[in-house]
């Protein structure tokens, strides 16, 4: 029996994995948090062999909470998932140490296939995902601008291109506003750029803009 935890901030996406996996008898769900913070608890209480882990979320977000729960609980496997399917979520989560990377929109008997192997011991990453990976470390020329920022600067980034104002980024991620626009202001440096249109522009340039509310 495998023992899976669910971690998205939104309950929808948590119900339908839910559901997803109901027939799978071999998997226990033994929990499912909202929040980073909330997943690094849960593990603590609940002992998962697996977490599917939401990368985009308020608070300190999937990236930090799978670098926590990794460092916490080396037993225990994370696969990452994400809306998109661009490579530098893949690569970040990778570093961070998840076991696997799954698009959200990958197909019911795929995620089953990455909990089975990631909880054997070894590595998951889509196809789609793994091709793109590797043609960027093939073409090193022709790296992401986004690559240069850090995980919470990427976190602000995304946000910000997603219409959420400095107020709104300092509630959800538990900063000060004069704290959230010392990152912008960084972002912008960073990739040479000078406002919030310019960063919108660069991420729909690189596929880094999705639907869903961060």
């Amino acid at each position: 029996m495998v023992k899976l935890l669910i971690v998205d901030d939104h309950h929808i996406v948590r119900a339908a994995v839910s559901k997803m996996l109901a027939d799978e008898d071999w998997i226990d769900i033994v929990g499912e948090a909202a929040s980073g913070e909330e997943a690094v608890q849960m593990v603590r209480e609940t002992e998962p062999d697996v977490v599917l882990m939401d990368i985009k979320m308020q608070g300190i977000g999937g990236l930090e909470a799978t670098r926590k729960i990794v460092r916490m609980h080396p037993e225990c496997r994370v696969i990452a998932l994400s809306a998109l399917i661009e490579e530098t979520y893949a690569v970040r989560s990778l570093e961070v140490g998840a076991a696997g990377y799954l698009s959200k929109g990958t197909d019911p008997a795929e995620m089953v296939q990455a909990i089975r192997q990631v909880s054997r011991g070894q590595n998951y990453i889509s196809a789609e995902v793994a091709q793109k990976v590797a043609l960027k470390q093939m073409m090193p020329g022709n790296q992401n601008p986004f690559d240069v920022l850090s995980d919470r600067e990427l976190q602000i980034a995304l946000m910000v291109v997603n219409c959420h104002k400095v107020n709104e980024i300092s509630d959800k991620l538990f900063l000060s506003p004069k704290t959230v626009n010392t990152y912008r202001y960084r972002i912008f440096d960073k990739l040479k750029i000078s406002s919030d249109v310019e960063l919108t522009h660069l991420a729909i340039r690189h596929n880094m803009l999705d639907t869903e509310s961060i």
